[in-house]
């Protein structure tokens, strides 16, 4: 069985109730004029490959099926929301999502929608595994900045090399990591100010401790244990795993650099 991920990015004019198109699928289609919400959909098609094409489905039905039947979708429920002077929720826009499932479901039987995630922003966004999910995952990145040594006590100086390279060197060397934390929230009732207790949470409970601190010296959980991109995202879903308010954590991920990360979830 073969999954496709497919893109397809598209900005809404919130006064508007028709949407300019454009002719820049790459940037946007519909393009939004002047200050638009930009918005992307990755949608995950599940299916053996058809044996002529070599395909699980030509991308180009993909984004036409989202144009027409599911960027309309988010099109009426930004305009209504707006025009009663409201913000969409993270709810509303999981529910749309729901209704946008069973269009690309509909279309594409008998291969499976596995998964759609739309992203709110580069470093936001929401997903659902089903379209009757009565669940929603939200996940968002941090960056942190952290300087640390690898090394084993219980090694010699030459193990310690051959084993770690030059992150063994006692001067020790420093990353710019990215943290993603993911959580999952009903479709039910949101309570005013999650989002910024969620962030602040994070902050508090584990960005505040590793921040430019030097990983070896100044967090105690690394005292006796290597400070390896693998013990960061566990030491962060400790921290994190019963401190979120109003919502379950299920993974976390830390990015060491743009080719290495770890996740970690139970």
């Amino acid at each position: 069985m073969h999954t496709l991920t497919r893109q397809v990015r598209f900005s809404l004019n919130p006064f508007s109730a028709r949407q300019v198109q454009g002719f820049n699928s790459y940037a946007s289609k519909p393009c939004g004029e002047g200050l638009a919400l930009y918005f992307s959909l990755w949608v995950d098609l599940a299916s053996p490959l058809d044996l002529d094409t070599g395909f699980v489905v030509n991308v180009s039905e993909i984004d036409g099926v989202v144009r027409r039947d599911v960027v309309p979708l988010f099109a009426e429920m930004i305009y209504e929301t707006f025009q009663d002077r409201q913000t969409p929720t993270l709810i509303s826009l999981a529910e749309v999502l729901k209704k946008s499932w069973a269009v690309i479901e509909n279309s594409f039987q008998p291969k499976i929608v596995t998964q759609l995630s739309l992203e709110l922003a580069p470093f936001r966004r929401i997903t659902i595994g089903s379209g009757e999910a009565q669940m929603f995952i939200y996940s968002e990145k941090f960056e942190f900045s952290a300087m640390h040594q690898l090394w084993n006590d219980k090694f010699d100086e030459t193990t310690n090399f051959e084993v770690f390279g030059r992150c063994a060197n006692a001067a020790g060397h420093g990353h710019n990591y990215v943290l993603e934390v993911s959580v999952e929230k009903t479709t039910g009732t949101e309570k005013n100010g999650w989002h910024s207790e969620f962030e602040k949470d994070v902050k508090e409970h584990f960005l505040d401790l590793v921040d430019h601190k030097n990983l070896n010296v100044d967090v105690a959980e690394f005292e006796s244990l290597n400070p390896t991109v693998e013990n960061l995202s566990f030491l962060a879903w400790q921290k994190l795993e019963k401190k979120l308010k109003n919502a379950k954590l299920c993974k976390v991920v830390v990015w060491e650099n743009d080719r290495t990360y770890c996740s970690y979830s139970e």
